[in-house]
């Protein structure tokens, strides 16, 4: 297959990178900073910003499947998540793209809130407020767009290995538990989507 991560240079999209080379994928990673991804002959690097839609709309071209896992550590109100789903979305008009596209928001955005634990709820009210008011907007845009989408919303992330034993929640359900997962089994998922997409249009929970 060929995959586009964008924003693969660190966390959740450097370890699907190494995976999907591990199984033979060609990988083309869009990144501020690819000089920090080592090379591979399977791997193409871009230098770009996942909020131009000419830079989305070249390394989407010929992809067989999208993973768009962005992140920031900026805690201050910023709009990097809706400015790329919008820059996606233009992107997605213009390439008339039909393959999945796997995007990374986390629990406790949209409709999830209703459903954090109580300690989540305030490590997010007190230290993520503003990156999951705007991972809301990114799903909303994303949502109502054409794009044949999955939101992957995954617990607190670790950096734990590789289990390939965890949970994929399809539904919201009173009582549900959310808890850790490594950022190597959420990386699992998204390919294992990616070549069989079964939770299109849907908001997936990943847990251990």
């Amino acid at each position: 297959m060929n995959i586009t991560i964008i924003g693969a240079s660190a966390g959740i999209g450097l370890a699907t990178l190494q995976q999907a080379l591990e199984k033979g994928h060609h990988v083309t990673a869009l990144s501020t900073r690819t000089e920090s991804i080592p090379d591979h002959p399977h791997l193409t690097k871009v230098n770009g910003s996942a909020t131009s839609v000419n830079d989305l709309t070249k390394v989407m071209k010929g992809a067989d499947g999208v993973m768009m896992t962005i992140g920031t550590k900026n805690k201050k109100p910023n709009t990097l998540f809706s400015d790329t789903a919008s820059a996606l979305v233009e992107a997605g008009k213009i390439l008339d793209f039909k393959s999945p596209i796997l995007v990374i928001t986390g629990f406790g955005a949209g409709e999830s809130s209703k459903f954090l634990s109580f300690f989540m709820r305030t490590v997010i009210r007190l230290f993520l407020k503003h990156q999951y008011i705007d991972k809301t907007r990114m799903e909303e845009i994303i949502a109502k767009s054409n794009l044949k989408w999955e939101m992957v919303r995954p617990g607190r992330l670790t950096n734990g290995p590789l289990t390939e034993k965890y949970n994929a929640l399809p539904e919201l359900v009173k009582g549900m538990k959310v808890g850790k997962i490594s950022r190597a089994d959420v990386a699992d998922f998204l390919l294992q989507q990616a070549e069989d997409p079964t939770m299109l249009r849907r908001y997936p929970a990943l847990t251990s």
